[in-house]
């Protein structure tokens, strides 16, 4: 008998191939939570018009690190290694993948889940942090989609917002860092650099997103798993636009590291846990190209976690723990959040920065107003 339990994994998504990059774009830009409107009939000229006149300088980017993102084969090792992992605990589960912007959609793994006819599910997002242009994106997405359909309402589903003081989690980033430590010349030098994608500040600010005291709070715990006595920072990576994200930057950091003398650091792309796009060509890329301009000598960058098998463990427990306790809905996970606005601020300036080419997760979390 098949398994009427089902895992799905949520994740941002990002093109496959160099020709995929123009509609994923279109499908991000379409979508009226990212850029918001005041007549919706605009929505999808202009989705055609950014995809269009970008999708060459995206393809440039994409074309460093192979083409297209390695995320969905990625997202697929991790849901087979989690099936793996949950099998061994005793879970038979069938994983589902849901992506916002690119295949497979949410939408499509929500029409599997149906005509697997799954009874419980347990919905957990690949972002350790919540934020409520991540996470929240896609429980707004699939909150609508359950408030429409009858048969998914017959569905027990429990959320999990956020996982990054999970003791697995923290003990494999921990142990990440600790293996690429090793490999400096003096470890005991280096500065971990803690590069975490960033928000607009209003979000943090105006919006009550815990994303960024979720963020402090997770280094803190993983530089005490860690237990080494180096010195480390925390910045803030993948700004577009004019308005202020968090700070510091990234990119205003590693300058000012070197200016004082650093010459050794050991960056940890704190809230990405796949490789993509923005470990692939921003940090190892552009960043080590300020860092060795700027005179840092070893410049050497955490690998994300991938199917890591301590963190794909914490995956199975925090699948496990959810399983067994008390179900949290779209209304109660919304409602314990009393001061977050789900939906992005409205008072957003048009803007677009010379990399402005990887729309990729960055655009997902600003929310234009034009």
């Amino acid at each position: 008998m098949a398994s009427q339990t089902g895992v799905l994994l949520l994740n941002l998504g990002g093109p496959d191939r160099p020709e995929d990059v123009r509609p994923f774009l279109y499908n991000l830009f379409s979508d009226p939570e990212i850029i918001r409107l005041p007549f919706r009939w605009l929505q999808k000229p202009l989705a055609w018009f950014i995809s269009t006149s970008r999708a060459r300088r995206s393809q440039a980017n994409y074309a460093q690190i192979g083409g297209g993102s390695p995320l969905r084969r990625i997202t697929e090792q991790q849901a087979h290694a989690l099936k793996d992992a949950l099998g061994r605990i005793g879970i038979e589960a069938n994983l589902y993948i849901g992506m916002r912007y690119w295949h497979p959609f949410t939408e499509e793994a929500i029409a599997q889940i149906k005509a697997d006819h799954i009874r419980d599910l347990v919905i957990l997002p690949l972002y350790p942090q919540f934020s409520i242009s991540t996470s929240g994106s896609s429980f707004r997405l699939l909150e609508s989609l359950w408030q429409q359909d009858p048969e998914l309402q017959k569905i027990r589903y429990t959320l999990i917002p956020s996982w990054y003081n999970h003791p697995g989690y923290v003990a494999a980033m921990a142990d990440l860092i600790r293996q690429e430590l090793d490999q400096c010349p003096n470890p005991e030098e280096a500065v971990i650099f803690f590069s975490a994608h960033g928000v607009p500040k209003s979000y943090v600010t105006e919006a009550g997103d815990p994303y960024q005291e979720e963020i402090e709070a997770c280094v803190k715990l993983i530089m005490a798993a860690l237990n080494r006595p180096n010195s480390h920072v925390l910045a803030y990576q993948s700004r577009v636009g004019p308005v202020e994200w968090l700070q510091p930057y990234t990119e205003d950091v590693i300058p000012k590291l070197a200016a004082q003398g650093v010459k050794t650091l050991v960056v940890v792309p704190i809230s990405f846990i796949s490789e993509h796009i923005e470990t692939l060509q921003e940090i190892d890329i552009e960043y080590r190209e300020i860092a060795e301009e700027a005179g840092i000598e070893v410049f050497r960058r955490v690998p994300a976690l991938n199917d890591h098998s301590g963190f794909i463990g914490a995956l199975a427990q925090l699948v496990k723990d959810a399983l067994t306790a008390p179900p949290r809905t779209f209304a109660e996970v919304n409602k314990s959040r009393k001061r977050v606005k789900l939906y992005p601020q409205e008072r957003w300036e048009w803007g677009m920065t010379s990399a402005a080419e990887r729309w990729n997760g960055r655009l997902a979390m600003l929310g234009f107003l034009a």
